[in-house]
């Protein structure tokens, strides 16, 4: 009989438990393995620049050409932005009210004092969002001069003939494709670096750093709740969506979404299921794909929770003003990587960064990042689903009688 060999996630778990036996039996040996997790930070950090880039070129320039998309185009995308921005706020007031990062006290990169220093007036700040040089820009880790370029790059790249435009966009896709596999090849190396992370963690600090992942992991799921009955609810009540028909026809996806904590694996029953409620079929196959890297209810939700947690962590106490520029940034940067296994964790190390927090902080969440993973990815499945019906019913053609017969779909 064949021992089934135990998967990626499993070998995470299991290197978070023999970190946390090496932290809690041997303590100076644990805080010695600080380097294996620095290792494991370091790569994620190399994939940070070309990754964001890359996505965020073949996002924009792949799909803003509002000419060609036209007036549905352009109230998807506002609808996009301000249920993403939503979900920013549902995910910074949960983790502000429950505080779960409070405690951990690992070491910040910069003093809390240089942190506000760096951005004390609006004109540094504004200054300061812009590069002089994109290089520069992608040694340094900062992000939100990364994302300016690529932005101003890809409406620039959108404007150019076809021809020229299809070649630099191929390259760009075959870029972010690469970095996909990259990002997959260093997270081979996550058991290791997670175990040493939570090694020292725990050796530096006790078990009780467990109680604060635990509370992270409630406060997510009671953000999640709170989000979907609150504002996908009223946008759906709103909308007129069949409430009852809608659940039913979200069903299997999402639960597709949430055994495997991948949104793409969910996409072709998504595209079926709301096709079969009464979303045209051209609505369906825009707004889903589409949403599926500019409407990331979940994800974003996440990343706002997370993002604050490793500040709390680091005993940093952010401002209003420093936490909403954190949510500008990881409104832009969460952009076109849904889909992807980790590329959440990409983006939270290269906005954690670039605002002078600890990237320890990230490796420590890893480790329970698979349980959050699966309720962030359900929810950009029911966001996009939902999406395809507001969107259809705004342009009028939204079909109440849906279609009953098996296999059969509407045109």
């Amino acid at each position: 009989m064949r021992i089934p060999k135990p998967s990626l996630t499993q070998w995470i778990f299991i290197g978070m438990g023999i970190g946390l036996l090496l932290g809690w039996y041997a303590p100076e040996t644990a805080v010695s393995l600080r380097p294996l997790s620095t290792i494991f930070l370091r790569l994620i950090k190399s994939i940070i620049a070309p990754l964001i880039f890359a996505t965020l070129v073949v996002g924009i320039a792949g799909h803003g050409n509002l000419k060609q998309v036209g007036r549905m185009g352009i109230k998807a995308l506002i609808y996009f932005e301000v249920i993403t921005t939503l979900a920013l706020i549902v995910g910074l007031l949960a983790v502000n009210l429950t505080r779960p990062g409070v405690g951990v006290n690992i070491a910040a990169v910069v003093s809390p004092g240089e942190i506000v220093a760096r951005q004390q007036t609006i004109g540094e700040v504004l200054t300061h969002i812009f590069p002089q040089s994109i290089v520069q820009a992608a040694a340094e880790g900062e992000v939100l001069q990364i994302v300016v370029f690529a932005v101003i790059f890809s409406f620039s790249l959108a404007l150019i003939p076809v021809e020229k435009r299809t070649v630099i966009l191929s390259f760009c896709s075959g870029l972010a494709e690469t970095m996909f596999k990259f990002t997959g090849i260093v997270m081979r190396y996550a058991p290791v670096g997670v175990g040493a992370a939570i090694a020292f963690t725990v050796g530096h600090r006790g078990l009780p750093v467990l109680i604060n992942l635990g509370m992270l992991i409630a406060t997510m799921y009671g953000a999640l709740i709170v989000f979907t009955g609150v504002v996908l609810g009223t946008v759906a009540l709103i909308a007129r969506v069949p409430i009852r028909e809608f659940l039913s026809a979200i069903k299997e996806p999402s639960l597709i979404a949430f055994s495997t904590t991948s949104s793409e694996a969910a996409l072709p029953k998504a595209m079926e299921a709301m096709e079969n409620l009464g979303v045209p079929r051209r609505i369906v196959s825009f707004i889903i794909p589409t949403g599926y890297s500019f409407n990331l209810d979940g994800s974003t939700l996440y990343l706002a929770l997370a993002s604050v947690f490793v500040a709390q962590a680091a005993g940093v106490e952010m401002t209003v003003g420093q936490q909403v520029l954190m949510m500008l940034t990881l409104v832009l940067t969460s952009k076109g990587v849904a889909g992807v296994p980790r590329a959440a964790l990409v983006i939270l190390a290269g906005t954690v960064a670039s605002f002078g927090l600890p990237l320890e902080g990230v490796a420590i969440i890893l480790g329970i990042d698979e349980i959050m993973d699966m309720g962030r990815t359900t929810l950009n499945v029911v966001g996009n689903c939902l999406a395809s019906v507001v969107i259809a019913r705004w342009e009028g053609e939204f079909r109440t009688e849906t279609v009953a017969v098996a296999g059969q779909q509407p045109q």
